[in-house]
């Protein structure tokens, strides 16, 4: 086990399942997949696995193409990765939901589609257009059928959920928040391991409230954590980690002891994944009271304090917690 910078971490599952696996291929836009330890250790994954398994040649910025490619070479039964930058957060869908969502069902499960969209997403932090600031596409994703959708929030799960996704038989949507991967990380394995999809984990034990959040609401979360349990609340706290398939039966068994649920995420408001959390657990266990706060229904401002006003940060996740013990 050894302290891993975030990207380090992801990288070196890429690394680990490009080696175990000679037919991979990692497809990439702009960012380079360049990485080094705190030690000075570097890991390149085009120096190691050349340009015919990576774009190295320095292919065109063309989300399309790297997409598109990525999804051929695992329709024809070897693992891929399609990286996209945060400002092309849905641009995949349309090939996702048309082809590589649907092979394994049109081919009776004969075919597998072992295909992961590393997709980089944006955050509600001050100073980016809003086109840059859009958060919770997850969701979108999520109502495709014939995917799964995973979303880590530390190093550790971020390395395990990514070799997880390429063992996949079907494609995996890899959302990458930037915003988790600053401040202390957890020890990561330097051997290959996996985190399994459609587990949750209780960050925090407690009996008063149920409180689920995935990243990149798990940073005020967390913030918001001490000061809930100043006010005499104690919350038990859930990260999905996988929101498809989503680990209902962890949820329900904390609910079924807290009688009291509230969702935080990022993502707006109206149609987000929380209302679906919601919905899966109130039928389930009717007569609790549930809540959820996210992100207004308006496009991410540029100027910081809009942007403040408007983020379900600690303040507000702590307000949140008090009113509905009260209820």
């Amino acid at each position: 086990m050894a302290k891993k910078p975030y990207a380090y971490a992801q990288l070196e599952a890429v690394a680990l399942e490009m080696r175990r696996n000679k037919e991979m291929v990692f497809f990439y836009e702009y960012q380079k997949p360049v990485t080094t330890l705190p030690t000075g250790e570097v890991l390149d994954l085009v120096k190691e696995f050349g340009p015919d398994r990576t774009s190295g040649r320095g292919w065109a910025i063309d989300e399309a193409w790297i997409a598109g490619a990525a999804i051929g070479v695992a329709a024809a039964g070897s693992p891929a990765i399609a990286r996209l930058p945060p400002m092309t957060t849905i641009f995949a869908i349309e090939y996702i939901y048309n082809q590589a969502g649907k092979l394994r069902s049109m081919t009776g499960g004969q075919a597998s589609m072992p295909f992961v969209l590393w997709q980089e997403a944006g955050g509600r932090t001050k100073g980016s257009a809003g086109q840059h600031t859009e958060v919770g596409q997850e969701a979108l994703y999520a109502n495709l059928p014939g995917v799964k959708v995973v979303v880590p929030s530390n190093a550790y799960d971020a390395k395990g959920l990514l070799i997880a996704a390429i063992r996949d038989p079907d494609p995996v949507i890899y959302f990458d928040y930037g915003e988790v991967k600053s401040g202390e990380q957890p020890d990561v394995p330097d051997e290959a391991y996996e985190v399994p999809l459609g587990k949750a984990a209780v960050r925090q034990q407690g009996k008063d409230l149920t409180l689920v959040a995935w990243a990149p609401a798990t940073v005020d979360v967390k913030q918001a954590l001490p000061k809930i349990a100043k006010a005499g609340i104690s919350v038990e706290y859930i990260d999905p980690r996988t929101l498809k398939p989503l680990d209902l039966d962890t949820l329900v068994a904390s609910v079924r002891k807290t009688r009291r649920l509230l969702v935080v995420e990022h993502g707006h408001y109206t149609n987000s994944f929380g209302s679906h959390v919601i919905a899966e657990v109130v039928q389930v266990v009717p007569g609790i009271k549930a809540r959820k706060i996210a992100f207004p229904d308006v496009p991410g401002p540029g100027a910081a304090g809009m942007m403040a006003w408007l983020r379900p940060d600690a303040p507000k996740i702590i307000h949140a917690a008090i009113e509905i013990m009260k209820l």
